[in-house]
């Protein structure tokens, strides 16, 4: 348990240029305190501890504002950065070293039992306020932009952006944990931009129709 903690600790730092010391930490993270509360309740919840997990994430929501599920799985490394409002259900099956940012949903999509909440692998990072709903898989490596809607699973290395989240650039894998919402494309604007340009070569070609210039079509 204590070595777990000091990877969190460890990874705050590398992933948090406002951390100044561990006691800023301990004393004023609330996603920290959010991961604390969780060890504790999910460790009773598999236990098969009655109603006290429950009680314990609803404390924590209370003073973080951080909604973790006492059945939610989460891996090493976790950092949730500026945390109000995100919200983990039950069956989210979360890898080591994801990046949270506030805002950020691993809902369902309906009331069946089992498996309904997703699962992300190693080295995620979601932007502020991406929903990922539903029992799809995250793979590694994957950055999901802010304001993001995923309901499909998205394969390793992956960058997805919009509502439905699409995937935009190759496959090359994607060095460090930030996101750069400012060098994500935006692949409605790329549709748009091909239907423009198709709509203003259909034009010319019509203009040279009226024209009578058949030779050049």
């Amino acid at each position: 348990m204590f070595k777990r903690l000091r990877r969190e600790i460890k990874v705050i730092f590398e992933r948090d240029p406002a951390a100044r010391s561990v006691w800023e930490i301990f004393l004023c993270y609330p996603g920290f305190h959010a991961i604390l509360f969780h060890h504790l309740a999910h460790f009773l919840w598999i236990h098969k501890v009655p109603l006290l997990p429950q009680l314990i994430s609803h404390l924590s929501r209370f003073l973080t504002g951080i909604e973790i599920h006492p059945g939610a799985k989460i891996g090493e490394g976790f950092f949730i950065d500026h945390g109000m409002g995100i919200v983990i259900g039950e069956t989210s099956e979360i890898g080591n070293d994801v990046l949270l940012y506030q805002g950020v949903t691993l809902g369902g999509t309906g009331k069946e039992k089992g498996k309904r909440h997703p699962t992300l692998g190693n080295d995620v990072v979601a932007g502020a306020g991406a929903k990922i709903l539903g029992p799809i898989t995250i793979g590694n490596n994957v950055r999901i932009g802010a304001g993001s809607v995923v309901v499909r699973s998205v394969p390793d290395n992956s960058t997805v952006v919009g509502i439905p989240a699409k995937r935009v650039g190759g496959e090359e894998k994607v060095s460090g944990a930030e996101l750069e919402h400012g060098r994500l494309s935006d692949p409605q604007e790329k549709v748009i931009s091909e239907l423009l340009k198709r709509v203003g070569d259909l034009e010319e070609r019509i203009g040279r129709l009226k024209e009578g210039r058949l030779e050049e079509l």
